[in-house]
């Protein structure tokens, strides 16, 4: 059983059977993207914060838009997506030797090819096991590192 089922099962006990898939929409959509991992990595190596105030805003609008669709479940990604981003930013200083080039740039790729699986999802083209890729946010950088 995967988490998704389970806190499916979970949400319509309390009678709001699209909640699982707002959150695990919002969540995918809100944390592989490009502009996540750089805009957390700029504001934990830099301090520039500006990658990450306009995703901020490009989410706000995107959320709006979910939550109508996908329901109240888009509301609870907000704590995945404090730690995920907030957890890049702090560990920033101990990823900045394996960062450079080659490394962000298959990153960058990873993450918008994911957000591209994620759109075809929520679209209904396609039914792409997203979550199951995001090990690739991590190995692709490691990957182009090795090479």
């Amino acid at each position: 059983m995967s988490l998704g089922d389970g806190l499916e099962r979970w949400a319509s006990r309390l009678g709001g059977e699209g909640l699982a898939r707002g959150f695990i929409a919002a969540t995918l959509l809100y944390c592989v993207g490009a502009m996540a991992i750089v805009g957390a990595l700029e504001g934990g190596l830099e301090g520039r914060h500006d990658t990450l105030l306009a995703k901020a805003a490009l989410d706000g609008i995107v959320s709006i838009v979910l939550a109508a669709s996908l329901g109240a479940g888009v509301l609870l990604s907000a704590l995945p997506v404090l730690l995920y981003q907030g957890g890049i930013a702090l560990l920033a200083r101990v990823l900045a030797p394996l960062l450079h080039g080659p490394s962000l740039a298959a990153l960058t790729a990873t993450g918008g090819l994911l957000v591209v699986a994620i759109g075809l999802n929520l679209v209904g083209a396609t039914r792409l096991k997203v979550a199951d890729l995001l090990p690739a946010i991590v190995l692709a950088p490691l990957m182009a590192a090795l090479l």
